[in-house]
C-alpha cells in the first residue's frame, strides 16, 4: 500500500511541475531530487547491510547473495536486532523513493523537452 502511495505522489508531483513549470526546471528539479535520494540512500543502504550482517553473521550461515534480497533475514531477528536495524532500513527506503521520484521527473523534463 504504501508503494501505491509514493507512486500517486509521484506522479501528481511531475504533474504539478509540468503544469506549472518549464522542461528544464523540471529537469533540474528531477536531477535535484535524484541527487539527494543517492547521497542520503547508498551509505545508509550500505551501512543497513553492514549491520545486518552483524547481526546475523553470529546466528546463522548467510548464504554468498543474501545481501540481493536481505528482507527474508529479518524474521530471524530478535527485537533488539530490529531495533538496531530500523532506521538505516527506513532512511535508505526514503533515499530510495526519493531517487525515483527524481529519476521519473528528470525523464518527464527531458521527454517533453524532445
Amino acid at each position: 500500500m504504501a508503494e501505491i502511495t509514493l507512486v500517486l505522489a509521484a506522479l501528481a508531483l511531475v504533474a504539478l511541475v509540468v503544469t506549472v513549470g518549464t522542461a528544464s526546471l523540471l529537469t533540474t528539479f528531477g536531477l535535484g531530487i535524484l541527487g539527494l535520494g543517492l547521497v542520503l540512500g547508498v551509505p545508509t543502504g550500505l551501512w543497513y547491510h553492514v549491520v545486518l550482517y552483524r547481526c546475523m553473521a553470529p546466528k546463522r550461515q548467510l548464504s554468498p547473495l543474501w545481501w540481493v534480497s536481505p528482507g527474508a533475514l529479518h524474521r530471524h531477528l530478535s527485537a533488539a536486532d530490529q531495533q538496531r536495524i530500523a532506521p538505516w532500513y527506513r532512511i535508505g527506503g526514503v533515499g530510495f523513493a526519493l531517487c525515483l521520484v527524481g529519476g521519473v521527473a528528470a525523464i518527464a523534463g527531458l521527454l517533453i523537452a524532445r
